[in-house]
Protein backbone atom coordinates (compact mmCIF):
# COMPACT_ATOMS: atom_id res chain seq x y z
CA UNK A 1 0.00 0.00 0.00
CA UNK A 2 1.39 3.90 -0.86
CA UNK A 3 2.35 6.30 1.53
CA UNK A 4 -0.22 8.57 2.28
CA UNK A 5 0.46 12.54 0.41
CA UNK A 6 -2.33 14.02 2.08
CA UNK A 7 -1.56 14.25 5.54
CA UNK A 8 1.81 15.92 7.02
CA UNK A 9 4.36 14.22 9.60
CA UNK A 10 2.08 14.70 12.80
CA UNK A 11 -1.21 13.95 10.95
CA UNK A 12 -2.43 17.53 10.14
CA UNK A 13 -4.22 17.28 6.61
CA UNK A 14 -2.53 19.54 4.05
CA UNK A 15 -2.78 19.81 0.21
CA UNK A 16 0.21 18.28 -1.83
CA UNK A 17 2.41 20.50 -3.75
CA UNK A 18 2.27 19.28 -7.30
CA UNK A 19 4.26 22.70 -8.39
CA UNK A 20 7.13 20.65 -8.95
CA UNK A 21 5.43 17.93 -10.88
CA UNK A 22 5.94 17.62 -14.92
CA UNK A 23 3.11 17.87 -16.56
CA UNK A 24 1.95 14.38 -18.48
CA UNK A 25 -1.72 13.15 -20.48
CA UNK A 26 -3.85 11.75 -17.60
CA UNK A 27 -6.67 10.07 -17.64
CA UNK A 28 -9.31 8.12 -15.08
CA UNK A 29 -12.71 6.29 -15.81
CA UNK A 30 -14.55 5.66 -13.35
CA UNK A 31 -18.30 4.25 -12.92
CA UNK A 32 -21.04 4.08 -10.49
CA UNK A 33 -24.30 1.35 -10.75
CA UNK A 34 -28.08 2.77 -10.56
CA UNK A 35 -30.88 0.08 -9.70
CA UNK A 36 -34.40 0.80 -9.54
CA UNK A 37 -37.62 -0.44 -9.94
CA UNK A 38 -38.83 -2.27 -13.52
CA UNK A 39 -41.22 0.41 -14.50
CA UNK A 40 -38.81 2.90 -13.67
CA UNK A 41 -35.76 1.51 -15.63
CA UNK A 42 -38.83 1.69 -18.52
CA UNK A 43 -39.24 5.20 -18.00
CA UNK A 44 -35.51 6.16 -18.48
CA UNK A 45 -35.01 3.79 -21.03
CA UNK A 46 -38.07 5.16 -23.21
CA UNK A 47 -37.61 9.26 -22.32
CA UNK A 48 -40.54 9.15 -20.61
CA UNK A 49 -39.81 10.82 -17.69
CA UNK A 50 -41.94 13.57 -16.35
CA UNK A 51 -38.79 16.01 -15.64
CA UNK A 52 -37.59 15.31 -18.95
CA UNK A 53 -34.80 13.18 -20.74
CA UNK A 54 -32.94 11.38 -17.56
CA UNK A 55 -29.52 10.37 -19.44
CA UNK A 56 -28.99 13.92 -21.32
CA UNK A 57 -29.48 15.81 -18.02
CA UNK A 58 -27.41 13.28 -15.83
CA UNK A 59 -24.52 13.72 -18.89
CA UNK A 60 -24.66 17.32 -18.38
CA UNK A 61 -24.93 17.11 -14.25
CA UNK A 62 -21.43 14.78 -14.66
CA UNK A 63 -19.72 17.05 -16.47
CA UNK A 64 -20.55 20.07 -14.72
CA UNK A 65 -19.83 18.38 -11.52
CA UNK A 66 -15.77 16.73 -13.11
CA UNK A 67 -15.40 20.78 -13.21
CA UNK A 68 -16.10 21.68 -10.04
CA UNK A 69 -14.85 18.77 -7.74
CA UNK A 70 -12.35 21.02 -6.40
CA UNK A 71 -14.91 23.10 -5.33
CA UNK A 72 -16.18 19.86 -3.65
CA UNK A 73 -13.16 18.04 -2.23
CA UNK A 74 -10.99 19.75 0.15
CA UNK A 75 -7.71 18.83 -0.73
CA UNK A 76 -8.13 18.61 -4.84
CA UNK A 77 -6.17 20.69 -6.90
CA UNK A 78 -8.12 22.90 -9.32
CA UNK A 79 -7.55 21.04 -12.66
CA UNK A 80 -7.49 22.56 -16.74
CA UNK A 81 -9.59 19.35 -17.69
CA UNK A 82 -9.54 19.00 -21.81
CA UNK A 83 -12.22 16.18 -21.67
CA UNK A 84 -14.90 14.88 -19.91
CA UNK A 85 -17.10 11.98 -21.15
CA UNK A 86 -20.18 10.51 -19.89
CA UNK A 87 -21.75 7.39 -20.86
CA UNK A 88 -24.83 4.60 -20.14
CA UNK A 89 -25.11 1.10 -19.77
CA UNK A 90 -28.70 0.31 -19.88
CA UNK A 91 -28.86 -2.92 -18.37
CA UNK A 92 -32.72 -4.23 -18.80
CA UNK A 93 -32.68 -7.27 -17.31
CA UNK A 94 -31.40 -5.98 -14.24
CA UNK A 95 -33.17 -3.03 -14.11
CA UNK A 96 -30.34 -0.84 -14.10
CA UNK A 97 -28.18 2.00 -15.27
CA UNK A 98 -24.35 1.77 -15.12
CA UNK A 99 -22.98 5.17 -15.16
CA UNK A 100 -19.16 5.65 -17.06
CA UNK A 101 -17.11 8.92 -16.38
CA UNK A 102 -13.93 9.56 -17.67
CA UNK A 103 -11.82 13.00 -17.46
CA UNK A 104 -8.72 14.27 -19.24
CA UNK A 105 -5.57 16.54 -18.53
CA UNK A 106 -2.78 17.74 -19.27
CA UNK A 107 -1.14 18.46 -16.08
CA UNK A 108 0.66 17.65 -12.49
CA UNK A 109 -1.87 15.57 -10.85
CA UNK A 110 -4.41 13.51 -11.66
CA UNK A 111 -8.04 13.52 -12.59
CA UNK A 112 -9.36 10.20 -10.14
CA UNK A 113 -11.36 12.37 -8.06
CA UNK A 114 -12.79 14.40 -11.42
CA UNK A 115 -14.20 10.91 -12.97
CA UNK A 116 -15.49 9.90 -9.51
CA UNK A 117 -17.33 13.08 -8.84
CA UNK A 118 -18.97 12.96 -12.45
CA UNK A 119 -19.73 9.37 -11.75
CA UNK A 120 -21.84 9.73 -8.34
CA UNK A 121 -22.95 13.21 -9.76
CA UNK A 122 -24.43 11.64 -12.93
CA UNK A 123 -26.12 8.71 -10.75
CA UNK A 124 -27.48 11.37 -8.25
CA UNK A 125 -29.14 12.96 -11.08
CA UNK A 126 -30.96 9.83 -12.11
CA UNK A 127 -32.30 9.55 -9.28
CA UNK A 128 -33.50 12.74 -9.14
CA UNK A 129 -34.47 12.68 -12.32
CA UNK A 130 -37.09 9.37 -11.28
CA UNK A 131 -37.15 9.73 -7.10
CA UNK A 132 -40.97 11.16 -7.93
CA UNK A 133 -41.67 7.58 -8.75
CA UNK A 134 -39.18 5.49 -6.96
CA UNK A 135 -37.77 6.75 -4.36
CA UNK A 136 -35.82 3.52 -3.80
CA UNK A 137 -33.54 3.75 -6.29
CA UNK A 138 -29.70 2.53 -5.01
CA UNK A 139 -26.88 3.79 -6.29
CA UNK A 140 -23.87 1.76 -5.57
CA UNK A 141 -20.16 0.36 -6.88
CA UNK A 142 -18.89 3.81 -7.07
CA UNK A 143 -15.41 3.44 -8.62
CA UNK A 144 -12.45 3.69 -10.17
CA UNK A 145 -11.73 1.39 -13.17
CA UNK A 146 -9.09 2.93 -14.60
CA UNK A 147 -6.09 5.60 -14.51
CA UNK A 148 -3.41 6.42 -16.56
CA UNK A 149 -0.63 8.96 -16.54
CA UNK A 150 1.66 10.24 -14.45
CA UNK A 151 4.28 8.51 -11.87
CA UNK A 152 2.21 5.72 -10.64
CA UNK A 153 1.34 5.04 -14.29
CA UNK A 154 -1.33 2.58 -15.30
CA UNK A 155 -4.03 1.29 -12.76
CA UNK A 156 -7.06 -1.09 -13.95
CA UNK A 157 -9.11 -2.56 -12.40
CA UNK A 158 -9.28 -6.35 -12.44
CA UNK A 159 -12.94 -5.95 -14.32
CA UNK A 160 -12.08 -3.59 -15.95
CA UNK A 161 -12.52 -5.45 -19.43
CA UNK A 162 -16.03 -6.73 -18.42
CA UNK A 163 -17.29 -3.00 -18.05
CA UNK A 164 -15.82 -0.63 -20.32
Amino acid sequence: MGVLTHTDGEGAVRMVDAGDKAPTVRSATACALVRMLPATFALAAENRAAKGNVLETARIAGTMAAKKTWDLIPMCHPVQLTHVRIDFSMMPGEFSIRVFATAKTKGPTGVEMEALTAASMAALTIYDMLKAVDKGITITDLRLLEKSGGKSGLYRAADADSLL
